[in-house]
């Protein structure tokens, strides 16, 4: 056999065995007399040890041949080590190494399987099976593993059936880009590779499913960052006869489930934050309650004093950083600028002292008197020694900019702390969203998203404006994680009549609604239950989990941010003759 057991196995209590040993060499430490050899396999390493006073000098030669990432089978005794390492659970032995055969050399490796590598982000994804064997990067995916394992088993648990719902479907005109796929069979027509399964998870309500999940593959044709990829993963949801509570119920259970099982973390109950109430108090509907400096709005009383860039404001609004007061005029100068990049876009900063005395100093001393500062410092809240800084400008432009600029101070002064989560409910979201430069409305979430009941004669009244279609509430749900949004999902329309509406109200003719959703308007005259769902996003859930920003650690072969497989070097040129096959033009021929 080539083991007897792993390379993490082994303890103290061991000692006197005779056992076989298989795995990659990490590390040699060759003393002349004596060697040593670390051993690696998935489960941890153990230390071999070549004597001269017990080991052939044939035995040491071979050993002498080895390298790095070598794959060898060693049989010998666990000893007890002299010089013992408690940083490894197997640091109290040693084997002594009796037998040693070569499975298999290795080139050497273009960077260190260590835990922190020298490798390069585009190196170890060309490398990428080289990659998976460092410890950092393995656990990482053991945890995506168990945290799929606890998620079946809590959702089978609560009488959750999986179904795997198809690849191949219809192109959809709203959301991301789709992959498309050309079909052979039927020339000039395509597959879209799916976004979510969201119309297949209704259909199986309407079906009497009652209640389904999968972990799905989905696939959206857009940018990339950290934390998207083009292809991702989805724990996808659906209950029926269900409510918004009893939906936020079952999934905050399957939140704290998997704290529990896989961090050892007891969740508190999760508050909820309406919609607006997040926009107001955070400039965000994701956001992180890890640390406070909640908005305060000033616009009553920063306008009319002659300060332009206040008095021409939609709004004006600040935070307040407690304690930071001592802030230097340098390190404003470089928050201002900030604030200004292009990402950002905001035109200025205005920042105001509170000082330890009790005086306050602002950038807008000419305009403002200290009577007026102190009007402002006991709206924020703010006390002696603390700053704030405060942004103007178009209402909503203005809070995603000052958005940004709390977490970059949430950030600067270490207050988004590691192992401390923070997740809510945000509800009670816009359920359309008009755009000016098309004229039209578009879904927040998705077209299938329910109106709250209340605002459902507003939503069929043939007479609705632009600003009551801005007014209408979705009966939809997002769940954020320190900053995060880490699953969503709505109560569905499962009537006809308003589902026809909603897509009228999204631009649709009656016949491009029954091109592209016939299927559903149809099922939907056959006894649709009421019925809704969620879909967490798995690879970010795995993320922030685990404090990390970027997914692509936790996916076994991410791409990378020009959405390229490094490995496989895909996408690729395909042969003229598969495009024949595919009746498609030569543009993209193999040379």
């Amino acid at each position: 056999m080539y083991r007897t057991h792993h390379c993490g196995e082994l303890r103290l209590t061991d000692t006197g065995k005779e056992v076989t040993l298989s795995g990659w060499v990490q590390t040699v430490r060759d003393k002349g007399f004596m060697m040593w050899i670390d051993l690696r396999d998935r489960y941890g390493v153990t230390q071999l040890l070549f004597n001269e006073e017990v080991s052939s000098k044939e035995l040491l030669e071979k050993a002498r041949t080895l390298g790095r990432e070598f794959v060898i089978k060693v049989s010998g005794k666990v000893i007890e080590r002299v010089a013992k390492n408690d940083k490894i659970p197997t640091g109290e032995i040693e084997i002594q190494v009796a037998s040693l055969d070569v499975l298999n050399a290795s080139k050497v490796p273009p960077f260190t399987i260590e835990d922190d590598s020298d490798g390069g982000d585009d190196l170890r994804m060309k490398y990428r099976y080289l990659d998976l064997r460092r410890k950092p990067v393995q656990q990482n995916i053991i945890f995506r593993s168990n945290l799929a394992i606890e998620a079946r088993k809590y959702l089978s648990g609560k009488g959750f059936i999986e179904v795997e719902t198809p690849f191949l479907i219809k192109s959809t005109p709203e959301g991301a880009r789709d992959f498309v796929v050309p079909s052979r069979m039927n020339p000039g027509q395509f597959y879209a590779l799916p976004q979510s399964p969201q119309t297949f998870k209704q259909i199986l309500m309407v079906a009497g499913m009652d209640k389904y999940f999968q972990i799905v593959k989905c696939f959206r044709d857009e940018d990339l960052r950290a934390d998207r990829q083009p292809e991702f993963t989805q724990i996808d949801c659906e209950m029926a006869f269900i409510t918004q509570d009893e939906i936020l119920a079952t999934f905050e259970g399957l939140t704290k489930h998997l704290f529990q099982q896989l961090k050892g973390i007891t969740l508190p109950d999760f508050p909820k934050m309406s919609y607006d109430e997040a926009m107001l108090r955070f400039g965000s509907d994701k956001p992180d309650l890890r640390f406070g400096m909640e908005f305060t709005e000033l616009t009553d009383l920063a306008q009319g004093k002659d300060f332009v860039v206040f008095d021409s404001a939609e709004l004006v609004v600040g935070i307040c950083a407690e304690g930071q007061a001592e802030y230097t005029r340098k390190q404003i100068d470089q928050l201002t600028e900030w604030v200004k990049r292009p990402q950002i876009g905001a035109k200025g900063l205005v920042y105001v002292k509170y000082g330890a005395d009790g005086t306050l100093k602002s950038s807008v001393d000419k305009f403002f008197s200290e009577e007026d500062l102190k009007k402002w410092a006991d709206k924020m809240g703010a006390k002696p020694g603390d700053l704030m800084l405060i942004l103007a400008g178009e209402t909503e432009k203005t809070r995603k900019q000052l958005n940004e600029l709390r977490l970059e101070m949430g950030r600067q002064l270490g207050l988004m702390q590691p192992g401390d989560f923070k997740p809510l409910w945000v509800v009670d979201f816009p359920l359309l969203e008009w755009d000016e430069e098309s004229g039209r409305f578009f879904a927040m979430h998705h077209p299938f998203t329910s109106p709250k009941k209340e605002d459902v004669a507003k939503m069929m009244d043939k007479g609705l404006d632009v600003e009551a279609g801005k007014s209408l509430r979705a009966d939809a749900y997002d769940l954020v994680l320190n900053g995060v949004e880490i699953g969503g999902g709505s109560i569905r329309i499962h009537d006809r009549t308003l589902q026809s509406r909603n897509f009228e109200l999204l631009g649709f003719t009656p016949e491009q609604a029954e091109a592209q959703f016939g299927f559903l308007l149809g099922a939907f005259e056959y006894g649709a239950p009421p019925h809704g769902g969620i879909a967490f996003g798995f690879d970010r859930l795995c993320a922030v989990m685990n404090g990390q920003n970027s997914i692509r650690d936790f996916i076994a072969f991410p791409k990378n941010n020009m959405g390229r497989d490094m490995m496989i070097d895909a996408p690729s040129p395909i042969e003229q003759a598969q495009l024949d096959e595919l009746f498609l033009n030569s543009t993209f021929v193999k040379e």
